[in-house]
């Protein structure tokens, strides 16, 4: 991952820096007037409220397989970034629909005939989740989520350390490109921050093989901003 700390720390940078230029209206019936809002539950009847997110964190990752091959059922780390974009589905209500672009760092590690093994899978993943604002205080929300996730895989490697060899995870005898499955978890907004946990469960058998199974699990924690 140490060609990902560039952009971390750009990423980190851009957080300081938004939160002078970014510009978030609503409407404030007490003082009668326009003023600038951040969180939509405050004042989540006034319009339609759309906002975009920059996400960046790391991700604790399995694979886990029949096939003792292709079974890296030990967490693995990896990075998570990306951008989201969250539309309020009702005037009445403070739900969101959140869907975006993110690229993900998931597999795992394994032991195989006496060796380690290591299991990349790295995808270009859409969220789709609903997401609820739960107001705490002016500029606080807690935002539980639920939904799924679409995944196709775009590089990884499989690396065996015994032998020093490796081939790409993605290949006709070892893991599906496509992924897809289950989002849980739950946010914290202050004002334009936002900090996440989760988890993507994955459905989607990835295994190339007829006869064994694959599936992916993913433990993620976020942080970024909201605008």
């Amino acid at each position: 991952m140490k060609h990902f700390s560039k952009l971390i720390l750009a990423a980190l940078a851009m957080m300081m820096v938004m939160p002078a230029q970014a510009q978030y209206r609503g409407y404030n019936s007490r003082y009668g007037r326009t003023t600038y809002n951040r969180l939509a539950s405050r004042n989540y009847g006034s319009a339609p409220y759309t906002y975009y997110g920059f996400r960046v964190g790391v991700n604790g990752a399995t694979v886990n397989s029949d096939d003792q091959f292709l079974d890296g059922s030990s967490m693995q780390s990896g990075l998570n970034v990306g951008f989201n974009v969250g539309v309020l589905l009702t005037s009445t209500t403070p739900l969101f629909f959140e869907t975006g672009l993110q690229y993900t760092e998931k597999g795992g590690k394994g032991n195989y005939a006496g060796h380690k093994f290591t299991y990349d899978l790295n995808y270009l993943e859409v969220p789709l989740v609903l997401k609820y604002q739960c107001k705490v205080d002016r500029d606080i929300a807690i935002t539980p989520f639920l939904g799924g996730y679409l995944a196709c895989g775009v590089g990884g490697k499989i690396k065996d350390f015994g032998d020093r060899v490796a081939e790409s995870s993605f290949s006709d005898h070892n893991f599906k490109r496509f992924d897809g499955g289950l989002r849980l978890g739950c946010g914290v907004m202050f004002d334009m921050f936002y900090a996440e946990v989760g988890y993507d469960a994955g459905l989607a058998n990835i295994s190339n093989d007829s006869f064994d199974t694959a599936h992916t699990g993913t433990l993620f924690a976020n942080i970024g901003i909201n605008f």
